[in-house]
């Protein structure tokens, strides 16, 4: 039976949509592999990892009726990648081999049982659906996920806050050293909802949205999120824990503003973190009147000093921070200016968009 016919970059890229979250390695070995459950010329795709599922439909051809099985994921998405992307590949189950052909290639597969391959048990009562465009969604993840934790005893913080209520999502993540929020407004109302998604999660949805206009529908269980978009459906645990109260951690009434330009502060950070040590990345700030310099020493007593001419009249300030923090989240804005907010050389810094209020970030200081 030819289980799929089709040209190899309409198999691959079925194949890449669901084959991030698969583990080369893991304890049980059929978890490294892709369900293949054929009905009719559809052939759906399903990965696991236990705590994730991913599951799409594609329309690959082959000939009628149904099969299925389990195939290595990554080998065969390996095996793919080498063909030109207008050739025809097939799979054929022949006398319970699986026979992956492609032009003048032919690979002989090992298969596991389908019947073997551990599902996630979906939760019987999700909440309501609503949905955002991807794109919306997709920006909202880039401008908070470099702020979460990973590997943190403080489980709840290897993830991000999802909160919906009304027209407003918000989005937040920290580390416990900074914290990163932004939001966005809806055209329908949602019911209130907060939940914390796993790391792996929104690395995955990251990789998958895209910037177009369609659709991405959610649903919320008491351990489990679904998000169904572009004829996949993604199932997800969550992190049971509570999450700090971010409203608490965003200072405000700072007095010492200034607003100096995105491009020109990231250049001399970079400039300045080149002396820094990889076990110690602090920078100084000394902010004046008229005047910002950056400076950075290191171990071998090498020092660099940066200077930027501003326009600020506020208090002289000296501060220090991990220069990594704030290279994070200068690269991950889009507009021209950046506005920083400060009340002393011992208290958390608010850097924020002049443009858009909907995005905060917060940076504690670090002693140097």
């Amino acid at each position: 039976m030819i289980v799929f016919k089709s040209t190899q970059d309409k198999i691959l890229a079925a194949m890449q949509s669901v084959a991030g979250i698969v583990e080369r390695r893991h304890t049980l070995p059929i978890l490294a592999n892709v369900l293949l459950r054929k009905t009719g010329p559809q052939v759906q795709l399903t990965t696991s990892d236990l705590e994730i599922q991913i599951r799409t439909s594609a329309d690959l051809a082959g000939e009628e009726g149904n099969f299925a099985t389990t195939l290595g994921a990554r080998k065969l998405i390996d095996i793919l990648r080498t063909m030109p992307s207008d050739q025809t590949v097939s799979l054929e189950n022949t006398g319970g081999k699986l026979i992956l052909k492609g032009g003048k290639s032919r690979f002989t597969l090992q298969s596991m049982p389908a019947e073997d391959f551990p599902l996630v048990q979906e939760s019987p009562s999700f909440g309501p659906v609503f949905s955002v465009p991807q794109k919306t969604l997709k920006s909202l993840i880039s401008q908070v996920s470099f702020s979460m934790a990973v590997h943190d005893i403080r489980y709840y913080l290897n993830g991000i806050l999802f909160v919906a209520e009304g027209k407003q999502l918000s989005l937040v993540a920290t580390d416990g050293h900074r914290l990163a929020f932004s939001s966005a407004t809806l055209d329908v109302d949602v019911p209130k909802q907060e939940v914390i998604l796993p790391r792996k999660t929104v690395l995955e949805l990251q990789r998958l949205l895209s910037d177009k206009d369609g659709a991405i529908e959610l649903q919320f269980a008491a351990n489990q999120a679904r998000f169904t978009f572009d004829g996949m459906e993604f199932v997800t645990k969550l992190v049971e824990g509570k999450f700090p109260d971010y409203n608490r951690v965003i200072p405000k009434n700072h007095k010492n503003i200034v607003t100096l330009g995105r491009v020109p502060l990231l250049a001399s950070l970079q400039r300045t973190a080149i002396m820094t040590s990889d076990k110690f990345k602090g920078v100084r700030l000394n902010l004046e009147p008229g005047t910002l310099r950056v400076a950075s020493n290191n171990a071998e007593l090498e020092e660099a000093v940066d200077e930027l001419d501003i326009d600020y009249s506020g208090d002289a300030i000296e501060i220090g921070f991990n220069v990594t923090y704030l290279i994070d989240a200068l690269q991950n804005m889009t507009q021209d200016m950046v506005r920083i907010e400060l009340s002393d050389g011992n208290s958390s810094a608010l850097v924020t968009n002049p443009e858009d209020n909907a995005f905060k970030y917060v940076v504690m200081p670090m002693r140097i």
